[in-house]
């Protein structure tokens, strides 16, 4: 799970071969990385209702795509 942005020197990485690859376990990081991002910038930049339903409505790839748009330049997806 993710604990804090802020303590990370680099990327985050997600294995989605394992237990972090669930589709819920993706959205409830889209959701704190979005939560966290706009504590950062201080607005509703990143609105995580919006990502999340776009990431469930579709299949697994299209939920590993809209994950990788809002948050691949903090996250690395092993596959």
């Amino acid at each position: 799970m993710i604990k804090s942005i802020e303590d990370k020197k680099g990327p985050i990485e997600i294995d989605l071969t394992g237990p972090e690859g669930n589709v819920f376990v993706l959205i409830g990081h889209a959701r704190q990385l979005a939560k966290l991002l706009n504590e950062r910038r201080g607005n509703e930049y990143l609105d995580s209702k919006q990502i999340t339903s776009d990431m469930m409505s579709g299949d697994y790839e299209h939920a590993i795509e809209v994950f990788e748009k809002h948050f691949g330049h903090l996250v690395i997806l092993y596959r």
